[in-house]
Parts: structure tokens; sequence; C-alpha cells
């Protein structure tokens, strides 16, 4: 019997040798944003900047000097990231202001405020994100995590579309996930849960949404010098799966320790926001700052698609209405 439990403890190290040798190749392969660019006198908006990828895509851009706004649903925690990210930088031209992605009357209020008191916006990185939560109705009808993931950004970016064409050339970064190849399509009867609702097929749909809005955007945008790029940042240690449940809790902190840090999975944004090699490129998916659309499915390239989740975006979010 003690040969037996010697033996499964040498298989066990040799396992975890195993692994800690595949993350030591996997941090060797990560993509890193070599990019020297300078941002003085430019304007960033991260939402979701007050912690994970959203932070150190903030913290960079201030690093580059430009004037960043994190948009943020906790102004406590947000107000905090500020004051981190001046103490790191030097850079005091950074502010937080209050967005709820999951409620349109939070978006549009922000965007208001944007429009009233900035008079550029070069940069814009949709990267908040929601998974693991259960079944949430807002006030408005949404169902939350599609709301922030896909609704709260499309119409924020359509909001603020007109200061990021006055100040072109200019861009506009969405967080996807690789997730989105587990995505069985969008059911445009179900976006609100008016049927059913699955947490796992509810975020990856959202992530397919995130790519089908950014190719959508740039057919839209075509010749008006705004930028569109979908991205997957890695698999990274965030609080994305905060909401998981208590039972699943232990297995997350074992998996994550083999994951990307947070400042690792932000280079990917910030490569394709601020990096000179995509010039004139537009509406691509992106990994590990390259292009990866041999990585993005077949679901994500279809424009008949991505035209249907336009329009019924428009008519959720209330846009249709604003433009007529």
């Amino acid at each position: 019997m003690e040969m037996f439990w010697q033996i499964v403890v040498a298989v066990f190290i040799v396992l975890l040798s195993a692994l800690a040798i595949l993350k030591v190749y996997l941090d060797s392969i990560k993509g890193k944003c070599t990019s020297s660019t300078d941002l003085s006198g430019k304007v960033a908006i991260v939402t979701g900047a007050n912690t994970g990828i959203g932070y150190f895509t903030a913290l960079d851009f201030a690093r580059r000097n430009a004037r960043v706004i994190l948009a943020c649903r906790d102004l406590v925690k947000g107000q905090e990231a500020v004051e981190k990210i001046r103490g790191q930088t030097g850079n005091t031209d950074n502010v937080v202001i209050k967005l709820d992605l999951s409620l349109m009357k939070s978006v549009r209020e922000f965007a208001e405020q944007i429009n009233k008191q900035e008079a550029r916006l070069d940069i814009l990185v949709n990267n908040a994100g929601m998974a693991g939560l259960p079944l949430t109705k807002t006030d408005e009808g949404f169902e939350v995590m599609y709301a922030t993931n896909h609704f709260g950004h499309f119409l924020l970016t359509n909001l603020l579309l007109g200061l990021l064409k006055k100040s072109q050339p200019s861009r506009i970064v969405n967080v996807s996930s690789m997730a989105h190849r587990w995505s069985k399509g969008i059911d445009f009867d179900n976006l609100k849960a008016e049927k059913s609702y699955s947490i796992t097929d509810t975020y990856f749909s959202s992530k397919l949404a995130n790519i089908l809005f950014t190719r959508e955007l740039a057919r839209k945008l075509e010749g008006t010098g705004v930028q569109t790029f979908a991205v997957h940042p890695g698999t990274v240690r965030t609080e994305l799966l905060r909401h998981l449940p208590l039972y699943l809790k232990p297995l997350e902190v074992v998996i994550t320790s083999f994951w990307k840090t947070a400042e690792e999975g932000a280079q990917t944004s910030i490569y394709c926001s601020v990096s000179e090699d995509l010039e004139g490129v537009s509406g691509k998916y992106y990994v590990d700052c390259q292009e990866a659309e041999d990585q993005s499915s077949d679901l994500s390239k279809d424009m008949g698609l991505a035209k249907k989740l336009w329009e019924i975006s428009e008519k959720y979010t209330g846009l249709a209405e604003q433009e007529n």
C-alpha cells in the first residue's frame, strides 16, 4: 500500500512539472505589443477599466501620455484605479465617469457627457464584460449579461461615432473571446432571455455578437478613417468569473493558475489601439497581437447575420428611433 501511494505522489509530481514546463513555454510565445506610439494630445475611453484587462489597457495609454477616461459601473473602484494610474505614470489627465452598460439610460447619459465635454475621441476600447451570471433582468427588460457584453457597447459606440469621425484617424476595439467559436448562433427571438436562459450559451453568443458588430461597423465606416478591431485577449486571470457558484471556486483557482495575467491579456487590445502596422486595416479579428481570421468561426464571418444583428440591436437600444 505504501508503494502504491509513493507511485501516486510521483505521478502527481511529474504531471505538475509537465504543466509548469508547458506554462513556461506558453508564456514565452504570448503576444506583446512592442509599439512605441506616443498618445500625447489623444483621448481614449476604456470601459470596465477599474480592474483586469481594462485597467492595464488604461494604464498603458496613460504611460503613452493620453487623456484616459475610465468608464466604470463602480465609481469608488474606478477612482481607486485612477489614483493607481496617476501614481504609476505621473499622468494626472485621467478620470472616471459612471457607466453601467446593462442600462441603456446610463449609456446615453455617459455618451451625452462625453460629447459635451470632450473635443475629440481617438480610441474607444469596449472592454467591459460579464460571464457566469445567473438570469438577471434590468428594469429596461434586458438580460444583464447580453446587455453588458453587446447591447450597451453597440449603443455607446454609435452615440460616440460623431466624435470618433471628427478625430480620425481613430480606432474602436471590441474585446471578444475565442469562446465565440462555441456559439451555435444568434437566437434573435431570445436576446432578452424571453424564452429560456443558459449561462454558457448566452456568453458564447454575446462574444460572437462582438465580432459580428465589429465587421458590420467596419463596413459602415469604410472611408471615414475610423478603424474597428475584435480581439481575443487570451485566457486571462480576471474578475470575469466572479459570479461562478461557490462549489466551482476551488476548480477556478487550480485552472486559472495556468492562465495569462491581466497585463498579458491587455496586450492585443493595446496593439490594435496603437500599432502603426494596422493603418488601413479594419473589421479583423486578432489574437496575441496578430491577425487571426483563421481562428474566427464561420458564423463570425456571416455578413448577413451581422446585418440582422445590427438591425435588431438598433431596435432594442432605441437607436433606430433616434435616427428616424
